[in-house]
C-alpha cells in the first residue's frame, strides 16, 4: 500500500527520523534489491565482481521541514564528473563497515564531522551498471554546521528540501545511450540541477522503502 505523504507534516524532523528508524534496516543487508538493472534488465545486473561501496544520505534535521545535503562533482573527474552525487566512495579494508566508510568520505568531500552524525539506517545494496555495489546510509545532521567542499572533488554542496525529493511526480523517467545500448533511468530536474542515474535510483529507492 502506498503511503505517498500528503503533507509537510511528514517532514517535520521527529516525524521523518521516526518513519525512517522504522522503515531503515539497522544493519547493513546482506541482499541485492535494488540497482540500475530494475529499469535496464537486460543491459546490467549480470556483473559478478563488485566494487563495494558506500554513500552518506545526509539530511538536515531542519524546522519545520527536512532536507538532503547532495553535491556536485568537479567536471574535470575522470569518472561522473559535474554530476550531482551524495557524499561517498569505495569502502576500504581499514573501514569499520560501509556506515564508517561513508562518514569518512563525507569528512573528505564536505569536511562533516563524523561525530555530529546520526546513523539512522540502510538501505539494501544498489548495484550499478559500471560495476559498484552501493550500500546507502542515512544519517541525521543538525541544522547550522559549516560545510567546505574539497576542490578536487566537489564543486558544490546543496540541500534540496525532502518532500520534493520524496514526491514521485518529480521523479521522471528517461533514457539515453550508453555503452552501445539505450539505458533508462530517472532524473529529478531540481532549481537548474539534474539529479540522475544512480543518485536518482538511490533516493526513489529510499521513497519505495519509506512510503509504499
Amino acid at each position: 500500500m502506498s503511503e505517498t505523504p500528503t503533507d509537510m507534516a511528514e517532514f517535520v524532523p521527529a516525524a521523518f527520523f521516526a518513519r525512517a528508524a522504522r522503515r531503515l534496516h539497522h544493519e547493513p543487508p546482506l541482499v541485492n534489491a535494488g540497482g540500475d538493472h530494475v529499469l535496464n534488465p537486460d543491459f546490467v545486473g549480470k556483473q559478478i565482481d563488485y566494487h563495494d561501496a558506500a554513500v552518506l544520505i545526509p539530511v538536515v534535521a531542519r524546522s519545520p521541514a527536512v532536507g538532503a545535503l547532495l553535491t556536485r562533482r568537479t567536471p574535470h573527474l575522470s569518472a561522473h564528473g559535474g554530476q550531482i552525487a551524495f557524499p561517498g566512495g569505495k569502502i576500504d579494508p581499514t573501514d569499520a563497515g560501509p556506515a564508517a566508510a561513508a562518514l569518512r568520505e563525507a569528512r573528505e568531500e564536505i569536511g562533516l564531522d563524523p561525530a555530529t552524525v546520526e546513523i539512522v539506517g540502510h538501505l539494501d545494496a544498489y548495484l550499478t551498471g559500471t560495476g559498484y555495489r552501493v550500500m546507502p546510509v542515512l544519517g541525521r545532521v543538525e541544522p547550522g554546521q559549516r560545510f567546505v567542499p574539497n576542490r578536487q572533488e566537489v564543486e558544490e554542496i546543496f540541500e534540496v528540501p525532502l518532500a520534493f525529493l520524496m514526491t514521485p511526480a518529480n521523479h521522471r523517467r528517461t533514457s539515453r545511450v550508453f555503452m552501445g545500448g539505450r539505458r533508462t533511468f530517472y532524473e529529478m530536474p531540481f532549481e537548474g540541477r539534474n539529479i540522475w542515474g544512480a543518485t536518482a535510483g538511490i533516493i526513489r529507492a529510499l521513497y519505495e522503502r519509506m512510503y509504499c
